[in-house]
């Protein structure tokens, strides 16, 4: 399950793209990454991501290099970083030359013509913008809030449930018994700490015994599927012991 706050990850490929991907997912800082043409325009960015988001949700890794960008390309994108973003889920807006493309997930289909409009209001010539929107799943919100930005916890370095996660699962098993016939995927992720394979292999550990705890629970086996992502999609800082813990999460993702 992916929960009601949003991981936002922003890829600023300079000469390719702007890409900002947003993902229903434990309640993480903003990661900003990718290339740009000079300090003034990192500096423009963040500065706009900060003051939607807050400076201690956002984290910078936006590397500075000799690119060109087309003409006007900081006001262009730094336009498009309002509080709207906020509003898309398991979506992403992409500029690569000068169409933007945005597309993903809103809380109620009335929403989707306003957030078109208030987008092809902030695209100005000779830009052009596509939108791709949709409403998101009722299940999906379901468990987004029994989740409640929880952490399923498991003792260290292995895949044993602690009382506390355990106690979590057990929320999580009737919500689940909620959704039906509706499949939910697993997916264990970890923390960087240590070996990437021992850690894919850890997080695959990880959301099996979720399963198998779930399924003694009384949810079906064939609602079930697991994947482990390892360290492969952090939501936070993993030089911090707090961005660590963040880092080391089970979702719940409805199909």
């Amino acid at each position: 399950m992916k929960n009601n706050q949003k991981r936002i990850r922003v890829s600023l490929l300079i000469g390719l793209c702007f890409l900002v991907q947003s993902h229903l997912i434990y309640a993480a800082p903003i990661v900003i990454e990718g290339v740009v043409p000079n300090e003034a325009s990192k500096q423009a960015i963040l500065a706009k991501m900060q003051a939607v988001y807050g400076e201690s949700q956002v984290l910078d890794k936006i590397q500075v290099r000799a690119v060109a960008a087309p003409n006007g390309w900081d006001d262009s994108v730094t336009r498009m970083i309002t509080a709207e973003l906020k509003k898309i889920s398991q979506g992403q807006l992409r500029v690569k030359g000068t169409q933007v493309d945005l597309k993903g997930k809103v809380n109620a289909a009335h929403q989707i013509q306003a957030t078109t409009a208030n987008f092809q209001a902030l695209v100005q010539q000779p830009y052009r913008l596509n939108t791709q929107l949709s409403e998101s799943q009722y299940e999906q919100k379901m468990l987004d809030a029994a989740l409640k930005n929880r952490i399923v916890e498991f003792e260290s370095g292995s895949a044993i449930l602690t009382d506390v996660g355990q106690k979590i699962l057990d929320e999580m098993a009737v919500a689940l018994k909620q959704v039906g016939t509706q499949k939910v995927k697993i997916v264990g992720h970890t923390d960087s700490s240590g070996d990437a394979h021992k850690n894919i292999v850890l997080s695959q550990s990880r959301a099996g015994a979720v399963k198998n705890y779930l399924i003694d629970k009384g949810i079906a086996i064939t609602h079930l599927s697991t994947e482990g992502q390892g360290s492969n999609q952090p939501v936070a800082d993993n030089t911090t012991p707090q961005g660590r813990k963040k880092n080391r999460r089970i979702e719940f993702e409805v199909l």
